[in-house]
């Protein structure tokens, strides 16, 4: 058991008898009335988000969690195929505990948390940007760079970003995976 005071971005709990993962909080302290914690969870299981308000003090059952590093193989339909950096030993992950399945290229090197309890996978976290090439983009019109427009492109994984009107078939971009949206240009 913990108490809200405990509260961090990652833990996993047990609240409503499923398994949720804090992904957002915040103590608020108003200037009448108790204290308490404004929090994100999203369920590991139906990877559902709901809002939810604990009072100060509050105890919640944490969920022991095991954090390794992981590769992405392969994936067959929903199921995601990661192989261990360490033992080397496979676990199969559903589509649905990846944040932004659709930036993940064969070889990429994820954090995945493992319930220590029933070994499960509880979620997959992604480095905070991915580097991906651009497979189709239509050429940009001379002249009109100068504004921020953008355009849609297809990268490696076969995901449709929109990148600005420079970015040319061939380039690398730099992807921010948790918004799923253009960094910057990767210059080689």
């Amino acid at each position: 058991m913990v108490s809200t005071s405990d509260i961090r971005k990652g833990l996993c709990i047990k609240f409503n008898n499923d398994i949720y993962k804090i992904i957002e909080f915040l103590h608020v302290k108003p200037g009448k009335g108790p204290a308490f914690v404004r929090t994100k969870l999203k369920s590991v299981t139906s990877g559902k988000v709901l809002d939810n308000t604990f009072s100060a003090g509050h105890k919640i059952e944490d969920i022991r969690v095991e954090t390794n590093k992981f590769q992405y193989l392969y994936n067959e339909g929903d199921d995601y195929n990661f192989m261990n950096i360490d033992d080397f030993n496979q676990i199969v992950v559903d589509k649905r505990a990846i944040e932004n399945p659709g930036l993940m290229k064969e070889g990429e090197t994820v954090s995945i948390s493992i319930n220590t309890e029933d070994g499960l996978p509880l979620s997959v976290d992604m480095p905070a940007s991915v580097i991906l090439e651009v497979i189709h983009a239509e050429p940009g019109i001379k002249g009109n760079t100068a504004t921020n427009t953008t355009k849609p492109a297809t990268v490696e994984t076969g995901l449709k970003i929109n990148v600005p009107l420079f970015i040319n078939e061939g380039d690398k971009i730099k992807v921010d995976t948790v918004k799923g949206n253009y960094q910057e240009r990767i210059k080689e």
